[in-house]
């Protein structure tokens, strides 16, 4: 009861204050401007200038504020608009840098197709790779349809990586070298001065990207940074693929033949275009 009585004369004191406002601004306008004003006629005067400016000042007020808010909005309207902009151009930036990396990519992979003319060769995208199976397969989008067999070699510009073992018409199925199940022992010779040592793959670690090469003689010194690549022997592999460089060497549990821990050269992380390789008498 007590707030309606008080919004009640609120109320009635604006209605007095606007009706005053609107006599005074009557009588101003009524004046004639060509006579002398009397005292009284001076006071009105002044007196509905002063409340004119008090009644109008609330209404200024709110003028501005909804100006400023008006205002405001612009700016956060304009300001929205630069973010999304600047994030469309983060966007933009990323698929370049992406478009760049797979063109850098392709571009090692035409440099390494001139260097391999005993060969014939067939570039390839991977198309599938199982996470759970990771380091033991890749999938690649050509098959018998492009010529591809079972038991060709899979490189990439940094050296080998696998072997076709499964093909269809328009896919084949390559197992890497990274595959910690490896049953065919690879024959591999790594460089030591103006000859070469002999030795085999027996297995890869994937926690230090590394292959341990078994077989070798004790008497001989093979120095750190030695490259280290395929023999050819056998028909498993062509001579002279890439395979990794020396990175560490010690002796086997009966002080009997060294055992070369390699560093492969392949990144297995990074599998995106491969090329397929077949002696040119196949």
């Amino acid at each position: 009861m007590y707030n309606k009585r008080r919004f009640d004369k609120r109320y009635l004191f604006i209605l007095i204050v606007l009706a005053i406002a609107l006599v005074l601004v009557v009588l101003t306008i009524s004046l004639n401007k060509e006579r002398n004003l009397s005292p009284i006629e001076k006071g009105l005067k002044d007196m509905g200038t002063v409340v004119l400016k008090v009644v109008s000042a609330p209404f200024n007020f709110v003028i501005d504020k909804i100006d400023e808010m008006i205002e405001k909005n612009n700016v956060y309207d304009k300001y929205k608009e630069l973010k999304n902009k600047e994030e469309q151009m983060d966007s933009v930036v990323a698929q370049n840098e992406n478009l760049q990396s797979e063109i850098d990519k392709l571009k090692d992979t035409l440099d390494l197709n001139t260097v391999l003319s005993d060969k014939v060769y067939m570039n390839a995208t991977v198309v599938f790779r199982n996470i759970d199976y990771w380091y033991n397969e890749i999938t690649i989008d050509k098959g018998s349809k492009n010529g591809i067999e079972k038991g060709m070699a899979v490189v990439t510009p940094k050296g080998l990586i696998g072997q076709i073992t499964k093909v269809s018409n328009y896919s084949s199925t390559v197992k890497l070298l990274s595959n910690e199940n490896m049953s065919d022992k690879i024959s591999v010779k790594i460089k030591v001065k103006d000859d070469y040592v002999y030795g085999l793959i027996s297995m890869y670690d994937s926690k230090s990207n590394t292959y341990t090469v078994e077989g070798i003689s004790e008497n001989v010194d093979i120095e750190k940074g030695a490259d280290v690549v395929t023999t050819g022997m056998g028909t498993i592999f062509p001579s002279g693929l890439m395979v990794g460089t020396v990175k560490k060497v010690t002796t086997d549990n009966f002080d009997l033949s060294k055992v070369v821990e390699v560093k492969a050269s392949v990144d297995f992380d990074d599998l995106d275009y491969v090329t397929v390789l077949k002696r040119k008498s196949e």
